[in-house]
């Protein structure tokens, strides 16, 4: 079966034009007022965004980071309901042909594929046409993110096995690859349950190398959690080892999810979103409100990629501090003790809540910054008014800096951000030299190593960083 986007469309001949599909597991029973009104998103909004996500997991394997050209390859792609007596059918034509075997859906890409359609469902009635929770505070956020997850039944109460979240590169080496691997192995052995952005690279890696870990200790329930979110999955498929699989409604979302979920992170090289995520949970970490609450945070890579790590921490030191480098630990060439580190630290993650009478699977003690909850739009206009200064407090340098990764993440793959850059060109970001020479010297680094595109192709920058102006 290939994986090639552009083959899989000129063979499409070969698949049955109109194939009917049923939910399994997920959303196999809806009342009829549910069924009404996917009916009537046909025209809608939401059902624009249910069709580029759903051909997002149709697309598992693909190659292609960039949302405009897969949404450009299955042009044709539709999408349909049909009503049941207890429930409801969909329709597809012209979807990508690796979803299928002899004319019919593999079972992962089915399960996943109604897990989008319960999200976008919940996400429509639940929190915008409701008065159900307050957006503009931070409380009102963390249970729009606490329900969503609910919904999706991502929790298990009392339940003390450790989820590792696992954060890197969609566009890495293979090399980097097999060592993410190795990580999962050794997390497996000790039964550690993986989360994920579910895509390829360093979100595929860990559960790959977990499966057979969970298999050698005959773990039969092994937990491969995949959390995306609209703007990004298109250029990071949900890759096949996903069992679980839930859609937040923006990256803000998507990230606090990430830490309210695992009881630790794991941090393998990456590109600019790799970076957002480091950034992210050291504004998180260094927030004084966030005193003593343990957390552990490792970053992970072998012998030969040790420099990424090494200038990721000098990134860190000049631009927030020693407090900020002590939050993590860099752990080289060492898959098995990045597994033992995070399985031990866990247990004071356990114990700690447990004292607090804080659930075991969700992190209610951490406090966020309304900065990392409110989404941010990556306008050109307000990519070029963040505030990147050295007198901040660290955790709101932070989150500035969080922002202007993000913004370059959304022009490099998001389907928004790539129109405003073809339109306006690159976003331009301005601040101190103190801060914006560091940072002009990491993102060089990663356009020299590949890191900003699947395959390290031809890269045209989405960003210009004004120095001293």
């Amino acid at each position: 079966m290939t994986n090639n986007p552009m083959q899989n469309k000129s063979n499409a001949k070969n698949e049955p034009h109109w194939i009917t599909v049923s939910p399994e597991s997920t959303m196999e029973v809806l009342s009829a007022a549910e069924v009404d009104q996917l009916a009537a998103l046909a025209d809608s909004e939401a059902h624009s965004l249910f069709r580029q996500c759903a051909l997002a997991v149709l697309n598992a394997g693909s190659t292609i980071d960039d949302t405009s050209v897969v949404l450009d390859i299955y042009s044709d792609f539709k999408i349909k309901f049909i009503r049941q007596s207890r429930g409801i059918k969909l329709v597809l034509s012209d979807a990508p042909p690796a979803a299928f075997v002899d004319g019919k859906m593999i079972r992962g890409i089915r399960k996943q594929l109604f897990s989008v359609l319960r999200d976008v469902l919940y996400v429509l009635n639940e929190i915008m046409q409701s008065n159900r929770f307050d957006l503009n505070n931070s409380e009102g956020i963390t249970n729009v993110v606490f329900h969503i997850l609910r919904n999706a039944n991502l929790f298990t109460e009392s339940n003390q096995t450790p989820i590792a979240v696992c954060w890197g590169g969609h566009s890495i080496s293979r090399e980097e690859y097999d060592f993410t691997k190795d990580v999962g192995y050794h997390l497996g052995l000790r039964e550690i349950n993986i989360i994920t952005g579910c895509g390829p690279g360093a979100m595929k890696g860990p559960m790959k190398g977990a499966t057979i870990g969970h298999a050698k200790q005959h773990t039969r329930k092994g937990r491969y959690i995949g959390i995306t979110e609209p703007g990004i999955i298109a250029a990071e498929s949900p890759n096949p080892i996903v069992n679980e699989l839930v859609i937040l409604p923006d990256i803000e979302k998507r990230l606090e999810a990430f830490v309210r979920t695992g009881h630790g992170i794991i941090v393998f090289p990456g590109g600019a979103g790799t970076a957002e995520e480091i950034l992210y949970i050291l504004g998180i970490l260094l927030h004084p409100k966030n005193k003593g609450i343990p957390y552990p945070l490792i970053f992970a890579c072998s012998k030969k990629n040790e420099d990424y790590f090494k200038q990721i921490d000098e990134f860190i030191g000049v631009t927030l501090g020693a407090e900020a480098q002590s939050k993590y630990t860099i752990i080289t060439d060492d898959p098995e003790e990045v597994a033992r580190t995070l399985n031990h630290l866990s247990e004071d993650v356990f114990t700690y809540r447990k004292h607090h009478k804080d659930a075991f699977y969700f992190n209610w003690m951490l406090y966020l910054d309304p900065d990392l909850q409110t989404p941010f739009d990556p306008t050109h206009t307000n990519m070029s008014k963040l505030d990147l200064s050295p007198g901040l407090p660290p955790h709101k340098l932070a989150a500035s800096l969080r922002k202007a990764f993000s913004g370059i993440v959304a022009g490099n793959v998001k389907e928004q951000g790539l129109k405003a850059i073809r339109q306006f060109g690159p976003y331009k970001i301005h601040g101190d030299p103190a801060i914006l020479s560091p940072l002009d010297k990491l993102l060089a680094t990663f356009v020299k190593q590949g890191r900003m595109k699947i395959g390290g192709g031809t890269y045209n920058p989405c960003y210009e960083v004004i120095v001293g102006d």
